[in-house]
């Protein structure tokens, strides 16, 4: 089957497509024909080698992290799924594999696919969904009356983490372009601020929590605007010495690395008075099926900026890495 495969660590060209045989499941795996996979800045992270010092891939390797499709075979010890079955998954972070025709997903990954989307919308979900689920509930736990400031509201994590903490009686802040503004208060956000002409940091004041997505300067800038004792939870800052253990199976050598790497930005937390915390989000089926209930009940709506063929992916990769897309960017199989 043609996959699109991971050969080395580098720039775009890393990754091409190559005839590599069909995935072969195991116990308690479901094997699933994929109609549509997402496309995250994880892909093309782990791609540059950022990912390198906490895990190293078998290469080459085939990529992708999320997607949707139809269940094709179920393995013994399989018991939530049968054959048919519309699906979606955030793949096993170790083993990747959803830019292909087939791939094998453990069925505690696995989720039931929302019954009111296309699998181009579903396959956007998981990855995104999961990450700003367990941003805000176990990390944040966010609950009525906070005010959550969360920047980079109009990406693919962002629309989904403003919708569900509005859900969660928070009212949010994001920042956004001017072309993003309209369509993050279409989600909820009350507080706008356009970040190309001002810093969230001069606007915003005793806020209960922050999700930062976009990292850089915002990562520091928004431990000024949180209340005493409070936390940021980032996706794009430093791991921690914890990541290490409840993340990555790391040992002390791993706990080392990321101190003197997470150095800095937790000495600046301190320094502020609040909490940092990295998340490394983790694939989860139970999730999943929250999400697709939550969508099928009209409380939570994808955003996908634009959908591509398959054979088109290295494009789709081109405009999610110039960081302007509003919402998912995905390919059909």
């Amino acid at each position: 089957m043609q996959a699109y495969v991971m050969t080395r660590y580098g720039d775009a060209n890393a990754m091409e497509f190559r005839d590599v045989p069909e995935p072969t499941a195991g116990d308690g795996d479901v094997l699933i024909r994929v109609r549509a996979a997402g496309l995250n800045p994880i892909d093309y992270k782990i791609r540059q080698g950022a990912m390198r010092r906490v895990h190293r891939f078998d290469l080459p390797q085939v990529a992708g992290s999320e997607l949707s499709g139809v269940v094709e075979a179920v393995r013994p010890g399989v018991t939530r799924f049968a054959v048919g079955d519309r699906v979606f998954a955030r793949v096993d972070k170790r083993k990747l594999g959803a830019y292909a025709p087939y791939a094998v997903v453990n069925e505690a990954l696995v989720g039931r696919m929302p019954q009111s989307l296309g699998f181009a919308d579903a396959a956007g979900l998981p990855l995104a969904g999961l990450t700003a689920l367990q941003a805000l509930r176990d990390e944040l736990r966010v609950t009525t009356g906070d005010r959550v400031l969360i920047s980079g509201g109009a990406g693919g994590v962002g629309t989904l983490a403003v919708q569900l903490a509005v859900r969660m009686g928070a009212e949010v802040a994001t920042t956004a372009s001017p072309r993003g503004e309209e369509l993050v208060r279409s989600l909820g956000a009350t507080t706008v601020i356009d970040y190309k002409q001002q810093k969230f940091k001069d606007v915003l004041s005793d806020y209960d929590g922050a999700f930062d997505l976009t990292g850089g300067q915002d990562l520091p800038d928004s431990f000024t605007i949180l209340k005493p004792g409070a936390t940021t939870v980032s996706v794009a800052g430093p791991p921690t010495p914890a990541n290490a253990r409840t993340d990555f199976d790391g040992g002390a050598l791993l706990a080392t690395a990321l101190r003197v790497i997470s150095a800095k930005t937790r000495r600046q937390a301190k320094q502020n008075g609040v909490n940092y915390r990295f998340l490394f989000m983790h694939p989860s089926g139970a999730d999943l099926d929250l999400l697709a209930d939550l969508v099928d009940k009209g409380e939570l709506k994808p955003v996908t900026d634009r959908v591509l063929p398959f054979d088109r992916i290295a494009d789709a990769f081109a405009h999610l890495e110039q960081g302007r897309a509003k919402g998912k960017v995905v390919v059909e199989m």
